[in-house]
Parts: structure tokens; C-alpha cells; sequence
């Protein structure tokens, strides 16, 4: 056999492109006139082609399509609106409470009463804890029925209804939901009585609609079935013929006769839409009935009252809000009265009472969403003035102070330029609000929010911050100030940016326009003009006032950490008060630009180190995500603080579970970290880190690989510098030794073998070199004994790395000792042995080492190591006849080897391919001399009885085959 011989110089230069100038870069976006493509719309009037949206064309764009499909369906969706938000309301009540398990029965509660449902009370059977009140329950003769029994008899009585109904007995179906609604007058189980108030209402619903369907039949068609008219959706009561208004004035007569108050009110309430009928605007009657809820004694049947006031009004097509604020101010009377007593007592909240005011909330936040829904623009005054906002001292004296928790509700729900606009007010309104219905820092943190969705003056949000922060100074617990301050955290943030922004403005900025503009932008950023006049009398400069701003913000941010640090040296930091803490200090990272601000700020490291859990987790992320976004991290300092927050956060990790979790976020960014880290010229102080932090991150993986590329990086880097390295590169290669065969995965290890291997070559370590080689080999041959293997893809990656592996071969001079094939036969051995090797990817690596062995042979090889002491196998072995003999006999080998295993290939198409494969790299490798023609023939023969004769590879390689054998 002959090997064939190449002229890589040669051969490099006929296969180049010759090089062209051009005006433009290729990949530039072309002219509009250039390559332009006429898209065919085929007749369609409706074709749209987005990638000629912006032609002149007349073509209506998206948005306009959107909002006329969206106009013609206004109506309809309003009306919709609010059943879907009533309905959504009920299933938010039933979930909140869910309720009592036994339910007592009073005696105006025989409705519910049935045969074997209801039962004694006996202290024996019965746990007193699932009653509300057990002194109560205590008494002997009560009797009680399970919740589930009495839902589903409401069930059974609303079918009843129902069908009475069907069958035209109207008088047993008012009845009966009379009867349903004396219910609502029970409420000696408070936490089933929201569940009791929504199937209660549904029987009320259902019979108002019932009501109102008959009322319009027989206003639209006589008793003979004639059309009298057909009434639009905004009919009047003139439209209404004289028969419908009796039957309809029937109805009310019968509900006005109705004994008991509260079902009067549901009753008339469920068929107040049929007013209608009989008047045109019943504002008079809503008045009405509002009240009559004042006559309820009891607060909680009271304030669901009010509620369903609330929802039925909604059914009418004209709305007034005044009825609505007559019901808040009712409800807020009873609270008064409620929590005055309560106080009077024992100056403390009873269980039962907390619960009261819980049951009470939805129905405060309802009627407050349905005020402010409706006429916030109209009202918007009246609302304020309503609460005391706008008011004149003397004018608020005598009025009731507004109720904490209906201050709440109308504070999330006005108009944040409202709120903004009135915010020294409600702060005032708030302050002024101490009764216990609602938690008051959870009101000042509102507050906060709510200025911060619109842009407000910055003298009135400055008043507000401080006089907040004076009242959370007065806190003892971490827990209330956190909650309250966390809220200006961002008002702060942005108020000190503007400060800032404005002094890089101003700075360039001189003469008179510049004396102007530093005048009304002090004015405007300085709190109030008492500040200003201040900072004026003290000899402040324009921009030393507006210096002085940003001063002023930073102190309160100090103030901020500063009651931190004094509640949380007191009580710890409790689980509950991480969570506004981490929103605190994610706030801070966000407005900070650098590692520097965080130092500068006053006891930031010292919280953060008090922090745990999750919470110190999530900002410890953010702290290495802005530290690592900027760059290359030299500062000894910052590294060593980044370390500690990286070990933090390492040690929070669940390393059993990272492939699956959260985690892997984490060990990104701590391995972001490491490769960011810079030590310049200090290389040992640099490989030192890496060491540290082997042994200080081992729970995560791919921070080896991270440490090996960095090791590496490390010893070219010391190359470069031109002095004697080699100690250096040592210590390196060693590092990378050790840690290589910590990595998990075998196909990663594998590349960082080879990875270091180049760099000792670079390095002149031959030794070094072929030792890390031989560890590569060694864990490809272990690679059959693990049970995660294979994929197809790190099967394929594999033999991406045997390529590889190959042309690194090329630069590694042979081992006298050991053989210069010794490595080249270790991989044929090895992928003869192993199961994962398919015929296919034999194939492939039989050709890529045929291939190297041919390259070896050539008198030049086509690259060399960069290095003098590392001799290229031309320079060591060329023109010995031991070192020719040994390529032959191994070429041999490869042929037979590479024929017999694509003879065994059962599928044809491979088999074909494989061979077509293996004979375009024998000819590339051989001349075709009597030795190698067999082979060749024999890979031929196998392709043409496997391929189509047309098959383009197949003919390719014919002509390839033919022009060396002609040559």
C-alpha cells in the first residue's frame, strides 16, 4: 500500500474563493427596489400579508379592526358585566368562608326542618368547637343539623319554588321563599351565614326573574295570546298596559303585607326591577329601602342587606351612587357603634368580634367598588367630602371619623390621581381613623402604593414620606414597620433619581437660562419652599441645593435601614417579615447602578446577613446579577463579598434536586460569578480562588466544568505574558487533573480533557499531554458501565469528540516507548469493544483515524504545535522505516475492519451510504495500487446494490474513484 501524497499549501489555495471588494455587507438589509417579491393575493379580498403592512395601500391596520369588532359588542359586554362579577363575588364568598360543620336550627328556621334530618343536641356526640359560640350550644334542647344537610334542603326548596310555580300555585311559592328568607335573620353560626346569604339570594334571584317574566308577558301579549306591544330594552312605565300594572302592583301589595322586616326588604329587593313597570325612575323606593335597613338590629344581617341592595340596583338601567354612600354610612354608624362598645368593655377585640368584622369586609368592598365604579367621575367630590377629604376643619367637626377598614376599600379603589392629589388628606384621614376594624399600617401601606402609580407633586409626596416615616418610627414591631416603609421605598428611590437627573442637566448649563432653570427645579425638587428658603439662607449654591435634595433622600433611606437594624437586634427577623424585607432590598438593588451604592448604604450587609431563607436566597441573586452584568469584577473587596453571598446562596440550595428545580438559576449566576472574577496580573492569587471555590461550591456541577475553562484561561493567559510559566501551567493542569473527574458527565468530561491536553501542548508538557489523553480514553472505555447512557445525541457528540480527537493527534508526537499508533490503536480497540457503538458511528471513527494515519504519513503535516519544544511526527519519525511499516500495518487493519463492519450494516440505505463514506475517504488517503483495489471494488459493489443507480452521492463518488484510478 502507498499512501497518497498531499500538498496542504497547495491544496488550500485552489480551494480558496477569490476575494471581492464590495459597497455593502452582505448580511445589510436590501433597498426596497432590490429583490423585491410581488405577493400573489389570488383574488382574496381578505388576504393580508403583514410583511407589507406598511404599504399605502389603504390597508386597515390591526388596532382598528380590534376596536370596531370590540365597539359592536359594548353594550352587551356592560350588561353583562355585572352578572359576571356578582357571580364571580359569590364563589369568592363561599371559598372565604366555608363555614361551620353543625348548623343550630331556630325556630324561625322550620323551613329547613324535615324528617331524620334534624336531631338533639347532646354534648357527647357534639364538639362545641365547630360552634361559634359554645355557652350557647351548651344548653340542653338545641338542635342542630349538619351544613351539607342544610344546603342541600335550601336546594331541594328552590326546585319546590320552582315547580309551585310550573304549575301556577304563585301563593306557595311566595311562600315558601318568604320562609327562605326569614332565614337570613339567623345569624347565630357566623361563618355559615355568607354561605346561607348566597343560596339564599339565588332563590331570590330566581324568583324576581320568575316575577318579572310573568309582569312582561302580560304587558306584551293579552289572555287570548294577541300581541299588545313588544318592549324595548329601555322601555317607560306609559308603554305598560293596565292589567300588567295591576298584577305588578299585586306583587308589592303582597310582599308590603309580609310580617318580619328583613324579608320584606329581600323580598321587595328581588322584584325591585318590576318597579319599572309601575314608575319610570324608582330612585324614591331605593331610598326607601335603604331605610328600612335600619331597622335591623343585628350588624352583620344589616351590612349583607346592604349588599344585596347593592346587586339588585345594579339590574336597574338607570343607577344613582347616593343610595350606595347612605349604605356605607349606615354600615359605618353600626361599626362605630359596634367597636365603641367592644372598647368599652375590655379595650381588646374578642374572637368573636374579629370574626364579625371579617364576615363584614366583602360586603364593604363590594358596595365601595360599585360607588367608585359608577361615579367616580361624576361624584368624585362628594365621595371625598363624604370621608372628611377637602373638608374644612370646622366643617368636620360632629362628623363621625371614617371606619379603618372602609377607609381601606375606598382607598384601593379611587383613581390613583385622586389619591395622589389629595394624599396629605387621606394620610390625616387615616391618622384620625384608630379603631380596631382594620390593621392601620396596613393603611398607610396603601397609601404609599397608590401614590406610586401616577406622578404626583413632589412637595406633596415629600410631606407624606416624612410624616409616614415619623408614624413608623413609633412602631415597636419589625412586622408593622417593614409593612409600612417597604411602601415608600420606591417614592424615595425616585425622587432621589430626579434629584439626581436634574444635577446632570443643570451642570453643563450656564448664564442667565441657567440661574432660571436652577431656580424653578430647586423650588420644585425641595420638599416645600420652607426648605428652599433655608437652604437659601444658609449659603447653598443651585446645585448645592439640589445636592442637598438628593442628601435628604438618602437620609431617609438611612432612617429606613436604621429602624431595621434597631427592631430586628430586638425581635429577629421572623418568617413573615422576610417577605417585606426582601421587597425592601430588591427595591434598593433595582434603583442602585454598582456594588459601591450597596457599601454606601448603612447597615445593608448587616441586615442581609440577618436574612434567611428564601428571602436572602432571592436577594443574594440579585446582588450577583447586577454585580456580574457589568463586567469584569477586580476589586478584592467586591470579590470577597460576592464569595460570601455566593456561599450564602449555594448553601440555601436543594442540591438533590437541582436538575429539576429552581436551583439551576442559582448555580448560574454563582458560576457567572467565578468566570467574571479578574485578579490581573496576580495569576497564583487568581488559581488560589478557583481552589476555594472547588471546595466551597461542590454541591453544584456545572461550576466544575466553569472552573476547569477558568484554570485554563489561567494558564494561556501566563503564557502570553512571555515569562517562565511552566511551574505556573503546572499548578494549573493539576487543578484541572483533580477536578475533571468530579464532573458527573462523561461527554463533558471528555471535552475537558481534550481542552487541557491543547493547553499542555501550547505549554511544550508533552508528558502532561499524553497523560491526559490517556484519561480521556480511559473514560470512554468506562462510559459501557454506566447506567445513564445513551442518548442519540451524546452518541453523536461523542463522535464529535473522536474527530476531534484526531486532528489534536496530529499535533502529539508519537511515543517511541509505547508505539506512535499506541493512542490509535487504544480507540480502535475501544469502539470494537463498546455496545453504545453503533456500525454507523464505527464507520465514521474508522475513517477518521484512516484518515490521521494518512496525514501522519505525508512528508509535512499540514499544522504544528505552536511551541519549540513540541516536534511534529514529520521532524521526529519521517523517513524511518519502523515508523512507515507501523502506519501500513495499521492501515491495513482499518481497511479490513472498516469493510466487514459495513458489510454487517442490516439496512441497506446505511449500508450503501456508509459505504459510499468509506470509499471517498480511502481514496483520499491511498493510492489505488493492487493492495487497495479490493477494497475499494468490494465498497463499490456493496453501494451500487444497495443505492438507486440515480443517487447523486453514488455517482459523485464514481467519478471521484475513477479519476484516481485513471491518474
Amino acid at each position: 500500500m502507498e499512501f497518497r501524497p498531499r500538498n496542504y499549501t497547495v491544496e488550500e489555495e485552489s480551494s480558496s474563493l477569490d476575494r471581492v471588494s464590495v459597497d455593502t455587507h452582505p448580511l445589510s438589509p436590501p433597498s426596497p427596489s432590490q429583490h423585491q417579491v410581488d405577493v400573489v393575493d389570488q383574488g382574496k379580498s381578505d388576504f393580508y400579508d403583514p410583511l407589507r403592512g406598511s404599504d399605502a395601500n389603504g390597508m386597515i391596520s390591526l388596532d382598528d379592526l380590534r376596536e370596531e369588532d370590540s365597539s359592536s359588542a359594548v353594550n352587551e359586554a356592560d350588561s353583562e358585566l355585572p352578572t359576571k362579577e356578582w357571580t364571580s363575588f359569590k364563589k369568592f364568598l363561599m371559598q372565604r368562608f366555608s363555614g361551620s360543620k353543625m348548623v343550630s336550627i331556630s325556630p324561625m328556621s322550620d323551613v329547613i326542618m324535615k324528617s331524620g334530618q334534624v336531631r338533639e343536641k347532646a354534648s357527647t356526640t357534639m364538639h362545641l368547637e365547630e360552634l361559634d359560640d359554645p355557652q350557647k350550644f351548651a344548653e340542653d334542647g338545641i338542635k342542630v343539623i349538619s351544613q351539607q344537610v342544610y344546603v342541600s334542603r335550601l336546594h331541594e326548596l328552590k326546585d319546590e319554588i320552582n315547580r309551585s310555580w310550573q304549575a301556577n300555585d304563585r301563593v306557595t311559592s311566595l311562600t315558601l321563599a318568604i320562609k327562605v328568607a326569614r332565614l337570613l335573620m339567623d345569624t347565630s353560626v357566623l361563618q355559615f351565614y355568607p354561605t346561607l346569604f348566597v343560596l339564599a339570594t339565588d332563590v331570590m334571584d330566581m324568583v324576581g326573574e320568575m316575577v318579572w317574566q310573568r309582569i312582561k308577558q302580560k304587558a306584551e301579549f293579552s289572555e287570548d295570546g294577541n300581541v299588545i306591544c313588544s318592549l324595548t330594552e329601555n322601555f317607560e312605565a306609559k308603554d305598560i298596559c293596565v292589567d300588567a300594572k295591576e298584577t305588578c302592583s299585586n306583587w308589592f301589595f303582597k310582599i308590603g303585607s309580609i310580617r318580619e322586616l328583613l324579608p320584606r326588604i329581600y323580598l321587595e329587593l328581588a322584584i325591585l326591577p318590576c318597579w319599572r313597570f309601575l314608575v319610570d325612575c324608582p330612585v324614591d323606593v331605593i331610598q326607601r329601602l335603604v331605610m328600612m335597613t335600619r331597622g335591623i338590629a343585628d350588624p352583620l344581617a344589616s351590612a349583607y342587606c346592604c349588599l344585596y341592595i347593592a346587586h339588585c340596583v345594579q339590574k336597574l338601567p338607570q343607577q344613582d351612587t347616593g343610595y350606595l354612600i347612605m349604605c356605607i354610612n349606615d354600615i359605618k354608624i353600626l361599626l362605630t357603634r359596634f367597636l365603641s362598645a367592644e372598647e368599652s368593655t375590655d379595650g381588646n377585640f374578642s374572637e368573636r368580634s374579629k370574626s364579625l368584622i371579617s364576615l363584614m369586609e366583602p360586603t364593604i368592598e363590594y358596595i365601595v367598588k360599585c360607588i367608585v365604579k359608577d361615579s367616580y367621575q361624576t361624584r368624585a367630590t362628594n365621595i371625598l367630602v363624604e370621608l372628611g377629604i377637602g373638608m374644612k376643619q370646622t366643617e368636620f367637626v360632629g362628623k363621625l371619623p371614617c371606619i379603618s377598614i372602609i377607609l381601606h376599600h375606598f382607598l384601593k379603589e379611587l383613581p390613583s390621581e385622586l389619591v395622589s392629589s389629595n394624599a396629605v388628606e387621606i394620610f390625616q384621614l387615616i391618622e384620625s381613623s384608630k379603631d380596631y376594624s382594620f390593621d392601620q399600617c396596613l393603611n398607610y401601606r396603601l397609601l404609599g402604593f397608590r401614590i406610586s402609580e401616577s406622578r404626583s407633586q413632589l412637595d406633596i409626596v415629600n410631606a407624606v414620606v416624612d410624616k409616614v416615616l415619623k408614624v413608623a418610627s413609633e412602631y415597636n414591631s419589625l412586622d408593622e414597620f417593614l409593612k409600612v416603609v417597604d411602601a415608600y421605598v420606591d417614592i424615595i428611590l425616585q425622587n432621589q433619581m430626579v434629584c439626581a437627573h436634574m444635577v446632570e442637566i443643570c451642570l453643563p448649563l450656564s448664564g442667565e437660562f441657567a440661574n432660571l432653570l436652577y431656580f424653578e427645579v430647586s423650588v420644585v425638587i425641595c420638599s416645600v419652599a420652607k426648605s428652599f428658603l433655608e437652604f437659601v439662607s444658609h449659603g447653598f449654591g443651585v446645585l448645592g441645593i439640589l445636592n442637598e435634595c438628593i442628601a435628604l433622600q438618602d437620609n431617609k433611606l438611612n432612617i429606613i435601614l436604621d429602624g431595621i437594624v434597631k427592631r430586628a437586634c430586638n425581635e429577629g427577623i421572623a418568617e413573615i417579615e422576610l417577605i417585606n424585607l426582601q421587597s425592601i432590598f430588591l427595591k434598593l438593588l433595582a434603583h442602585l447602578k454598582n456594588l459601591e451604592d450597596i457599601f454606601s448604604l448603612s447597615h445593608f450587609i448587616e441586615i442581609l446577613d440577618m436574612m434567611h431563607g428564601s428571602a436572602r436566597s432571592m436577594v443574594n441573586m440579585h446582588i450577583l446579577t447586577m454585580a456580574t452584568r457589568k463586567g469584569r469584577i477586580h476589586d478584592p473587596t467586591i470579590v470577597q463579598f460576592l464569595f460570601e453571598v455566593s456561599q450564602s446562596l449555594h448553601d440555601g440550595m436543594d442540591h438533590s434536586n437541582m436538575k429539576y428545580d429552581d436551583s439551576q438559576q442559582p448555580a448560574r449566576l454563582i458560576s457567572r460569578f467565578v468566570t467574571m472574577v479578574d485578579y490581573g496580573p496576580e495569576l497564583e492569587r487568581h488559581l488560589a480562588f478557583l481552589l476555594e471555590c472547588r471546595g466551597a461550591f461542590g454541591g453544584i456541577n456545572d461550576l466544575k466544568e466553569t472552573l476547569v475553562h477558568s484554570s485554563n484561561r489561567l494558564a494561556v493567559k501566563a503564557m502570553k505574558d512571555g515569562e517562565n510559566h511552566t511551574s505556573y501551567v503546572k499548578s494549573c493542569i493539576a487543578f484541572n487533573e483533580v477536578t475533571i473527574p468530579s464532573v458527573p458527565s462523561c461527554v463533558k468530561q471528555l471535552n475537558l480533557y481534550l481542552e487541557t491536553a491543547e493547553v499542555a501542548l501550547l505549554s511544550g508538557l508533552v508528558s502532561h499531554s499524553d497523560g491526559l489523553l490517556d484519561s480521556a480514553i480511559f473514560c470512554l472505555q468506562t462510559m459501557d458501565q454506566m447506567d445513564d447512557l445513551r442518548l442519540p445525541s451524546d452518541v453523536d457528540w461523542i463522535l464529535s469528540f473522536m474527530r476531534k480527537l484526531c486532528s489534536l493527534l496530529v499535533l502529539v508526537p508519537g511515543n517511541p516507548q509505547q508505539g506512535v499508533t499506541y493512542i490509535l490503536r487504544s480507540m480502535l480497540a475501544l469502539i470494537n469493544s463498546q455496545s453504545w457503538v453503533s456500525s454507523r458511528t464505527r464507520t465514521r471513527v474508522l475513517c477518521a483515524v484512516l484518515s490521521l494515519v494518512a496525514t501522519l504519513s505525508q512528508f509535512e503535516l499540514p499544522y504544528h504545535a505552536n511551541h519549540e519544544l513540541v516536534l511534529g511526527n514529520d521532524h521526529l519519525f519521517y523517513g524511518d522505516p519502523i515508523y512507515s511499516q507501523e502506519l501500513l500495518s495499521l492501515s491495513a487493519s482499518i481497511l479490513q475492519n472498516l469493510v466487514d463492519n459495513i458489510i454487517q450494516e442490516p439496512s441497506r440505505v446505511a449500508r450503501g451510504s456508509m459505504a459510499l463514506e468509506a470509499c471517498n475517504c480511502i481514496a483520499s488517503s491511498f493510492n489505488l495500487v493492487q493492495e487497495v483495489l479490493p477494497f475499494v471494488s468490494k465498497l463499490m459493489e456493496t453501494a451500487k446494490s444497495c443505492l438507486s443507480s440515480n443517487d447523486k452521492y453514488l455517482q459523485s463518488t464514481m467519478k471521484f474513484v475513477d479519476k484516481f484510478l485513471s491518474a
